[in-house]
């Protein structure tokens, strides 16, 4: 009697499982798919009742093309429950209240036990290729995406043109277009150079797409295992002074890259550009003569572009950083 008693209360709990809200199960991640083999992009949002398009401007997808192991946030189901609020479900399944309150035609925050609410998921601010971000945002896309290809190096590059008097708060996109078109059309590459570009503001942008690595003057060796992060501004001495919301990006998004790529900073793992000679694309660190080196990521970066600076002033901030993260510390 006792055993049949525990087979119909597992029976039951199975049933109750797929009903359990997914705040009660600590989000459980019921709105992030991942990517298995032979899924394609329209199969994934028919599946969802959403659109391919939906899917890619939800995550920040570059192109149609999927990786094994990739995570996709998608739109669900949610049930209302006891003390619930719009703007706890917003925050606890990546998404908004404006974005919920129109989806669902709601006309106030107001909510009701049972109610059923579709749940889109955030929407990301891109422009063709590039998806410009937020620190946060760029973390949860980061950890999202997979990357097929060896990563070893991470490189600091400054513009130093455009600079800071070319930035004018809202023109992220006019100016990664701007880099964009010189790169192909003067530099003779296929695409932007960079990976991922730095802003004053703060704000991150990632162009080319990770699984591709980067171009550019530092040579092959550098970007065969690289990714490569620009920095908006002339940081050499006497121009401009970065802010603290570029300062705080620069590390932040270099301590991700190392978490994400399982790297410890070091001058093997965070390498300047100036650290490579222009003509034979070798690394020489501190000793290449001047006519074959350039000042980038610029001579004030961060207290100077020598090893050493890089080893007392940057690698620091950035450890201090990977630690913050990994300990689930608040999000600055």
């Amino acid at each position: 009697m006792k055993r049949n008693l525990i087979i119909v209360v597992c029976i039951i709990l199975s049933m109750l499982i797929p009903f359990i809200p997914a705040h009660a199960a600590e989000n459980n991640q019921r709105n992030i798919y991942v990517v298995k083999a032979g899924d394609t992009l329209p199969q994934i949002a028919r599946r969802y009742e959403t659109s391919a398009d939906e899917i890619k401007v939800s995550n920040g997808l570059q192109s149609n093309n999927l990786v094994v192991g990739q995570k996709l946030w998608v739109p669900i189901t949610y049930e209302v429950v006891a003390g619930d609020t719009l703007r706890e479900i917003a925050a606890d399944l990546h998404s908004s209240v404006e974005s919920i309150k129109a989806k669902n035609r709601l006309t106030s925050e107001q909510l009701f036990i049972g109610q059923v609410l579709k749940i889109p998921p955030k929407k990301m601010t891109m422009q063709g290729q590039h998806i410009l971000m937020t620190r946060e945002e760029f973390r949860d896309w980061l950890f999202n995406t997979k990357v097929n290809r060896k990563v070893t190096i991470i490189q600091q590059h400054h513009t130093w043109l455009p600079s800071y008097k070319q930035f004018h708060g809202s023109n992220h996109f006019r100016m990664l277009m701007g880099m964009e078109n010189f790169h192909k059309r003067k530099m003779g590459w296929k695409n932007i150079a960079q990976n991922i570009t730095t802003f004053p503001d703060g704000r991150i942008a990632v162009s080319r797409p990770f699984n591709i690595a980067p171009d550019g003057t530092i040579g092959p060796k550098a970007n065969l295992t690289g990714i490569a992060i620009e920095h908006v501004g002339n940081f050499d001495i006497g121009h401009d002074v970065m802010t603290a919301q570029q300062r705080e990006s620069i590390v932040y998004v270099t301590a991700l890259l190392c978490l994400k790529f399982g790297l410890t900073p070091s001058i093997d793992s965070i390498t300047y550009h100036h650290w490579w000679n222009l003509r034979t694309k070798e690394r020489v660190l501190d000793k290449g003569p001047d006519y074959n080196v350039k000042t980038c990521p610029g001579t004030g970066f961060f207290g100077g572009n020598s090893t050493a600076n890089a080893i007392h002033n940057f690698y620091p901030l950035v450890s201090r950083k990977m630690q913050e993260i990994s300990s689930g510390k608040p999000f600055n």
